[in-house]
């Protein structure tokens, strides 16, 4: 896959359902655990939480097709309560993001590509930083790094958090 390859929108409602599919992909894990489906992976309200009722207000996403109109990975964010946080949660001024690529379109640049569209977008509604959660061994941890996010905290289950501060980085 090269970089003519893929289109980069922005997500709709009518994304919601590929976001699920992306939540799923994002919740895999390590290779050697076994895949969940899309309902238990809907069924655990902390993971539910990042799709749910997609479209409410401040929610953000972009979403890469092949030039024949499939789906082929997603970025998106939202804001988060202190009640209700996601894994990654850091502030409620902070929407924290996920983000998953099919497997057959990985390791071609699109996950920065996506990763890159957001945060510009977060710059453009004035968001002061993004967040996220990810496992300390996942090869996307050097990508975030890449773009600026840090390690703010190493949280259960060999999970961090990392943040990247949109009001200085890139400045």
């Amino acid at each position: 896959m090269t970089m003519s390859s893929y289109s980069i929108r922005t997500a709709t409602l009518a994304d919601a359902p590929f976001l699920r599919e992306m939540l799923r992909e994002a919740d895999a894990g390590p290779p050697d655990r076994p895949r969940s489906s899309i309902d238990e992976v809907l069924a655990v309200p902390q993971t539910a939480r990042y799709v749910e009722d997609w479209g409410r207000a401040g929610d953000t996403g972009v979403v890469a097709k092949d030039p024949q109109g499939v789906p082929l990975g997603a970025a998106w964010y939202r804001l988060f309560s202190m009640e209700e946080p996601g894994y990654g949660f850091v502030s409620e001024l902070v929407p924290e993001l996920s983000i998953a690529v099919i497997g057959s379109a990985r390791g071609a640049g699109l996950g920065t590509a996506l990763l890159s569209e957001l945060i510009e977008e977060a710059r453009r509604e004035g968001h002061p930083a993004l967040s996220l959660s990810v496992l300390c061994d996942s090869p996307a941890v050097r990508v975030y790094e890449r773009l600026g996010f840090r390690a703010v905290e190493v949280a259960v289950a060999q999970h961090q958090t990392m943040r990247l501060d949109l009001r200085t980085e890139g400045r």
